[in-house]
């Protein structure tokens, strides 16, 4: 298959370039700095140079492949979440994703839209279990989420498939959020955010990028897929567990109110409780091989 990728420099779209090149495919990567992707990304990628947010002679060249990957978005926790910062991370997401569909317009073969999403258009879910048919929530991450998916769906035509997936934790050694868990520990501070109570929806990188290719090679999917483990931790038994594998304390407790005043808005992602259930690719057969996290942990540290 030739793939076009957006955010293909992130940690996320590394290791899926990586594996999609051991698989044989032809990877164009999309990059607003040519001269940083090519010393970041395998010689093999094509690289073109273009901000996705601004249209472009770029969107001649979706279309001509088979499938597009869009992981293309300003990084969430960058900074307080300031007027000017949210127009900044929604403008990221949504003018990207327009941009992307516009390209695709009167495409004339089967291509597959892949096209990010995350676990935060759930909101504050408590203790329910959150499917793919689950209403949305509140809250700037689930207003997003929402504008970002319907943007997505305006690309959904005879020819073009959309799959929108909601990405949960992403757990590497590499990037995302476990780098940034385990530094408190090694500092004496490791410990329980909020009362613990709320449930922590985490993925493998590994399991991840699977859940990518298994949508790309999957007719039948498309909509929402939850791309999450089936029986996510809370916060606390999450929190345990990292203790134990790291061989520190979890001792430490910072409270749901001090958070929001360190902060801000920000904290409500931390604090919200999500049990995301991936329904949609358990249905179809997909296999998670890092479904405990004990097993992740040991992998990846």
């Amino acid at each position: 298959m030739e793939i076009f990728i957006t955010g293909g420099t992130g940690f996320v779209g590394r290791y899926l370039i990586d594996r999609l090149l051991e698989r044989g495919d032809k990877v164009v990567c999309l990059s607003r700095n040519k001269e940083h992707a090519q010393s970041v990304l395998p010689a093999a990628v094509e690289v073109i140079e273009a901000n996705p947010v601004i249209p472009g002679d770029w969107q001649s060249r979706p279309s001509q492949c088979d499938a597009v990957v869009n992981l293309a978005g300003e990084p969430v926790f960058d900074g307080f979440w300031t007027k000017g910062q949210k127009r900044k991370i929604r403008r990221s997401r949504l003018s990207s994703t327009f941009n992307i569909i516009e390209s695709l317009e009167g495409c004339n073969h089967p291509l597959t839209l892949i096209n990010a999403s995350a676990v935060g258009y759930y909101g504050e879910g408590g203790p329910s279990a959150l499917p793919e048919t689950s209403q949305p929530g509140d809250g700037f991450l689930a207003r997003l989420a929402c504008e970002w998916e319907h943007t997505a769906m305006q690309g959904e035509s005879e020819n073009v498939r959309v799959v929108m997936v909601r990405i949960g934790i992403v757990l590497s050694g590499e990037g995302g959020a476990l780098p940034r868990m385990i530094k408190p520990f090694h500092m004496g501070f490791g410990g329980m955010l909020g009362h613990g109570r709320q449930y922590f929806p985490w993925i493998h990188i590994h399991d991840l990028v699977e859940s990518i290719f298994f949508a790309l090679e999957n007719p039948d999917l498309k909509g929402p897929v939850n791309a999450s483990v089936p029986t996510p931790p809370t916060q606390k038994e999450f929190t345990q567990q990292l203790a134990q594998k790291l061989e520190k304390a979890a001792w430490f407790h910072v409270p749901g109110f001090a958070l929001k005043m360190i902060l801000g808005e920000r904290a409500d992602a931390l604090l919200q409780s999500q049990r995301v259930v991936p329904n949609v690719l358990k249905a179809n057969g997909f296999r998670f091989k890092y479904e405990e996290l004990d097993e992740a942990l040991a992998d990846l540290l």
